[in-house]
């Protein structure tokens, strides 16, 4: 628990924004009071802003995404799923949004949804301790098996590293618009940032399940993909 100085700002924090935010009732401000309410543990108007947040600004990834968090806060699953299912229907290879995924498939036993998006996290961060140990717990190597590999998924690692930075750039930027002073976002914190070598991991895996795919059109008697 924070120090009462700490709590006093806080709150001084809620105060300034909420009025910024009355203000501009169109603006995106909405996102950094968000996050100040989840500091304070006020997990149900933390929703409540995003919610409203989201009628002005539908299919805004990080507000859809920070709201699902929410959710799962508050213990609601159900939403929390809803929401996040939708964010990733709009960007695949959101990881913030399969974190929370991850977590409340496993918890309900949907051990294909929860793996899947756990292999989403681990084709960018093959380390991240949290996607391996939901694999773990579900009985099941983090890397697929031959006949999940026939179907590769698209992953865009580049993708979701662009992602990862707008989406910081669009926080600092409605941060500076209100005068919030740059400090760690809970709610939206940052995935690691994706070094060389597991770019290169990634692009190998991807090679070695083209390669697999050719091999099953072949035992199937297709002949190769010339445009491969």
């Amino acid at each position: 628990m924070g120090s009462e100085a700490d709590k006093a700002a806080n709150a001084a924090e809620i105060d300034r924004l909420a009025l910024a935010l009355a203000k501009e009732p169109g603006s995106k401000a909405f996102i950094p009071l968000a996050e100040e309410y989840g500091k304070a543990g006020m997990w149900e108007e933390a929703a409540a802003v995003l919610e409203d947040g989201l009628k002005a600004y539908p299919n805004f990834i990080t507000a859809m995404v920070a709201l699902g968090r929410v959710y799962d806060q508050v213990n609601q699953p159900i939403k929390a799923t809803a929401i996040l299912e939708e964010a990733v229907k709009l960007s695949p290879e959101n990881l913030r949004a399969h974190r929370t995924l991850a977590k409340i498939y496993a918890a309900q036993g949907k051990k294909d949804a929860a793996l899947r998006s756990c292999r989403v996290i681990l084709a960018v961060n093959p380390q991240d301790q949290e996607a391996q140990s939901i694999c773990t717990m579900l009985g099941t190597s983090p890397v697929p098996t031959v006949t999940e590999q026939s179907t590769p998924p698209a992953m865009g690692v580049g993708r979701s590293i662009l992602e990862t930075d707008e989406a910081s750039g669009k926080i600092q930027e409605m941060s500076s618009s209100v005068g919030v002073q740059d400090q760690p976002l809970e709610i939206l914190s940052e995935e690691p940032t994706v070094s060389l070598e597991h770019k290169r991991s990634t692009v190998a895996q991807l090679e070695e399940w083209l390669a697999l795919i050719q091999l099953r059109r072949l035992d199937h008697g297709i002949p190769p993909d010339k445009t491969a």
